[in-house]
């Protein structure tokens, strides 16, 4: 997305903006720096690290690490998906388009420099400026501008009045506070000279990254936020690319955390074994399938295009995809079947997909599929291309997708040449429009209907597949600003109800959170909660 689309969503939002009650969320925490525990611990996971600079990167390996190193103005705590002030001492609506923020006095980077206002300015300056495609500015769709008034004193100044999603937002990927003396202010900063720079001020700093191979971590004492001290010294992360290496070295003892992603059948197994324990946390996860609007069969480049065909082909899509099928044969019941956006468990999620597609009640349904293409007049079998990443999203997504292709031929209606590549490349492909439809996961930033809605459907999206409905991009900004709880409500069931007509993405599972450790590792619980945010520094051994 470009600084000039920016400006574009923007001037949507004004318009789109609603007035309504002011909102105030204050806060007054203490200060919680200290001695740790001691210890070392070594977590192992699958998830890849796309960049450590939070403007450069927006998945959940990426912000996995951030989580540990970076300071946020808010956060939530241990156990709750609500955010509280962490390096702020308040937060609060002080008119109905400005949210100012007082940081807490004396701050300090692990180098040393001083964290004040003027970092927090830059932060979101830079975001704005850079507006990576791969990184999350979109999530800023309502901040016009960032004022520094003094060294503790941040107003961001909104575009919508009482925005009721921002201060989730300054605890997502777009939130961590960056050091201005090290971080470029218009281009992504490269991994080694953030480290190099030891530009950190959350619960850990690395003291050793070799990238997506290990990352070593070590308590900061000095850490001011909401979260206290970690109880573990030092943290090791180890990364693989085959989850079964990761499962053999859990179970044998050889790391003590295994975080993301084992396939289902290795948790089956580990849940029978007294050397481990598996511990499940509240799910947010989805799986879904993108459509490039510009590149799928009958996309708007194609020679062929035509957009009623192009619907039609992602509507038979939708009629053919057995979620019982991935649900039960591929994750064992860790996913469940989902048919819409927002995913059940948070408010405002409907299932508007599972009357429009396939029978009617969540089945497949092949007839219903060939009619759809017959009378687009889309001639059968039509091929399509779908690509999908094993390591970024387990190894159970070669099945997962092995399913759907089958779902596909076997109904006679396409054909399909299904690839699988590496995450790193991957991100910058699907970006480029080198895939008509491919798989994604998403793993929330914060736990609210708008995560699901935002990032996905307006105009400029981290999607960038080209879909553009202005009637739900102005809905999902009106939505965000709505005090209401009833009328909220029915917003984000509107816009659920107007996306799955389109089908941009055609959403499919659901899954929980899952952890294995060794039996004498305590603290999982804590973190592994409805803030979908893994902090190593809850983790200690017993």
């Amino acid at each position: 997305m470009s600084s000039a689309s920016t400006n574009r969503r923007r001037s949507l939002l004004a318009v789109a903006g609603v007035s309504v009650a002011a909102l105030a969320l204050a806060g007054c925490t203490a200060s919680t720096g200290g001695d740790t525990a001691g210890g070392t611990l070594t977590i192992g996971t699958t998830e890849q690290v796309t960049s450590l600079d939070p403007a450069g990167s927006y998945d959940n390996g990426s912000f996995a690490v951030m989580n540990q190193v970076y300071p946020f103005l808010m956060n939530s705590p241990y156990g709750s998906p609500d955010v509280e002030p962490d390096i702020a001492e308040s937060a609060e609506f002080t008119s109905p388009t400005e949210y100012t923020v007082k940081l807490k006095p004396g701050l300090k980077f692990a180098n040393g420099n001083d964290l004040t206002a003027s970092d927090v300015k830059f932060t979101f300056d830079r975001q704005t400026a850079i507006a990576d495609e791969n990184g999350p500015s979109s999530l800023l769709y309502n901040l016009e501008s960032t004022e520094a008034v003094d060294d503790t004193t941040v107003v961001f100044h909104l575009l919508s009045e009482n925005d009721q999603i921002f201060p989730q937002i300054l605890s997502s990927p777009v939130g961590p506070i960056v050091d201005e003396d090290v971080f470029s202010a218009d281009s992504v900063t490269s991994d080694d000279d953030i480290v190099k720079g030891n530009a950190f001020a959350g619960q850990y700093v690395i003291t050793s990254y070799d990238f997506n191979n290990l990352i070593s971590y070590k308590a900061n004492a000095d850490y001011e936020g909401l979260l206290g001290a970690a109880k573990t010294d030092t943290v090791n992360v180890k990364y693989y690319t085959d989850a079964s290496n990761l499962k053999l070295d859990v179970q044998e003892g050889n790391i003590d955390v295994a975080n993301r992603t084992l396939s289902a059948t290795d948790i089956e197994d580990l849940r029978g074994n007294d050397k481990v324990k598996v511990v499940d946390g509240p799910g947010g996860e989805i799986r879904y399938l993108v459509f490039n609007f510009n590149t799928m069969p009958f996309g708007a480049t194609t020679p062929e295009a035509d957009p009623a065909k192009a619907l039609a082909v992602r509507q038979a899509i939708a009629d053919l995809i057995d979620r019982d099928a991935i649900s039960e044969d591929v994750y064992k019941g860790t996913f469940t079947p989902l048919y819409s956006y927002v995913p059940e468990g948070l408010t405002g999620a409907n299932e508007a997909l599972k009357g429009l597609y396939g029978d009617g009640n969540g089945a497949p349904d092949a007839d219903k599929a060939a009619s759809r293409l017959e009378a687009a007049g889309v001639t059968t079998p039509l091929p399509i291309s779908i690509q999908y990443v094993a390591e970024r999203y387990g190894p159970s997504s070669s099945d997962e997708y092995a399913i759907i292709k089958e779902n596909l031929e076997e109904s006679g209606l396409f054909t399909v040449d299904l690839q699988s590549t590496e995450w790193v490349q991957y991100s910058k492909d699907r970006t480029a429009d080198l895939y008509p439809a491919y798989q994604l996961g998403w793993f929330p930033d914060y736990s609210d209907a708008d995560n699901y809605l935002t990032p996905f459907f307006l105009t400029e999206n981290f999607l960038a597949n080209h879909y553009d409905n202005p009637e739900v991009n102005d809905l999902i900004l009106e939505q965000a600003v709505t005090v209401d709880p009833a009328a909220r409500e029915a917003l984000i069931g509107e816009i659920q109800d107007k996306v799955a007509a389109d089908l941009s993405t055609i959403p499919y599972m659901q899954g929980a959170q899952v952890a294995v450790t060794g039996a004498d590792v305590e603290g999982t619980e804590d973190t592994l909660d409805a803030s979908f945010k893994f902090r190593y520094a809850a983790l200690s051994k017993g």
